[in-house]
């Protein structure tokens, strides 16, 4: 078996269960000992200097410090245990690419990372990394989100037991103004844009919505969920930006520009704080919630986009203009309701159903591509020792009472247990041994 390493820094209280999802994939579904690192830990764990690892994924949430800027992102990587990753092959799996592309550039270069997985389309890798070296470097173009088992298991129950669908159209816009979102570009904007301009026409056509960009409407965990199946319909566009934020200042000169100006145009903003740099740059992405509303069988309005190829307009969506010229012809298309029930099947064969888009395919895609570019990982993966895998119980048992929703330490030891046994050959007597000698909880 591999010893995977998989970097982060997480300071928040609760995790977004879409987040959780995406971190915790690679310990569900690889069939290997899985290490995670908070770097927000003071000290680091024993396992960050004891173990030889193969593989260490740089994970998002490791490269969400860019937010924070230079001094912050550069005291992570500090933290960083350069002797125990120092053997390993690197990988980068980032998102949010329009910010502080040059931060990434460097922490990219400082630790000779090999692979990045991409949510960008490949068309604005030469922009977002000009500064590495790509005969070096191997990019791979991923979603940023993908199906959870688990998580749609959850979402059935939700569909199984919800009341018929209530409201016509609902939609949240992540809690922050268009103003706010300025920075983004007009992409950014657009996507509180559309929420105004439904919950201002849709109402004059009869039509019931649930609509809002207020912060404190935002919807954590499965009420997001059970909000998608109260709705018939949801709006929505690609996630992403039209400008290349390369130092991560555009955003802060434009936020101090918004607060100061409360009442400035688009026009003027852009004007001000990034005159003619709008549209040029096309990160445009898939997000988690179209598949979500697949899953929940939720009829979804889009902004005409790519969409990484998933969904098809006409088929897994109602398409909308971007200058939302036919406005009147999608309220006409909703208010009739005989156009939803071919899509929502449609989208939910093709895009849960099919399996395609699940975080059990992304973790696989991640490791075979990795085994390509150092193929003595294939080998690695066949060797394996009993005591190496006690050594990843004890580190599953503490790990599991940092995870959100934890189990109790019976069930988490077990877990560990489970893992030393999967990975240990001629082990099992041993292991019963170790387990009869427990205390009987339920082991």
């Amino acid at each position: 078996m591999l010893n995977i390493l998989v970097l982060y820094w997480d300071n928040m209280p609760s995790m977004r269960a879409t987040t959780h999802d995406h971190l915790y994939c690679f310990d569900r579904y690889l069939d290997h000992r899985v290490y995670y690192l908070n770097l927000e830990a003071e000290t680091l764990p024993w396992y960050a200097t004891q173990v030889a690892f193969d593989v260490v994924i740089f994970h998002d949430l490791f490269f969400c410090g860019r937010w924070g800027g230079r001094v912050l992102f550069e005291k992570l990587c500090r933290k960083i245990p350069a002797s125990a990753i120092a053997p390993a092959m690197r990988i980068a799996v980032p998102q949010d690419e329009f910010i502080s592309a040059d931060l990434l550039c460097e922490c990219i270069n400082a630790f000779r990372i090999e692979a990045v997985f991409s949510v960008s389309p490949a068309s604005e890798w030469s922009k977002i990394y000009r500064d590495i070296d790509r005969s070096r470097v191997q990019l791979y173009e991923v979603l940023t989100g993908y199906i959870e088992e688990q998580t749609l298991a959850r979402i059935e129950s939700i569909i199984a037991t919800a009341p018929p669908r209530h409201t016509d159209i609902g939609y949240r816009a992540g809690g922050r103004s268009w103003r706010q979102a300025a920075w983004l570009g007009r992409h950014g904007v657009l996507k509180v844009e559309i929420g105004e301009v439904f919950a201002r026409e849709a109402p004059s056509r009869g039509l019931s919505t649930d609509i809002s960009s207020r912060s404190e409407d935002v919807l954590m965990g499965d009420d997001w969920y059970r909000f998608l199946a109260s709705n018939k319909y949801t709006i929505g566009l690609e996630g992403g930006a039209s400008i290349l934020d390369w130092d991560g200042q555009l955003r802060l000169t434009t936020l101090a520009y918004v607060e100061a100006h409360p009442q400035a145009s688009l026009d003027e903003i852009e004007a001000t704080c990034f005159p003619g740099r709008d549209g040029e740059l096309a990160l445009y992405a898939l997000s988690p919630r179209h598949l979500e509303a697949c899953a929940t069988r939720t009829c979804q309005i889009l902004i005409e986009g790519a969409y990484n190829g998933v969904l098809e307009a006409g088929r897994h969506y109602i398409p909308l203009r971007r200058d939302f010229r036919n406005l009147d012809e999608v309220l006409m298309i909703v208010k009739s309701d005989d156009q939803r029930q071919p899509i929502v099947d449609a989208a939910y064969r093709d895009v849960v159903e099919s399996g395609s888009y699940t975080y059990r395919r992304f973790v696989e895609f991640i490791l075979a591509e990795a085994v390509k570019l150092k193929p003595e990982l294939r080998i690695h993966a066949n060797g394996d020792s009993f005591a190496a895998g006690l050594q990843h119980a004890r580190y599953r048992a503490a790990a599991e009472f940092r995870l959100p929703n934890a189990r109790p330490p019976a069930g988490a030891l077990r877990r560990g247990l489970d893992a030393a046994r999967r990975s240990a050959r001629g082990a099992r007597r041993a292991l019963w041994r170790f387990g009869h000698d427990l205390p009987r909880t339920g082991i």
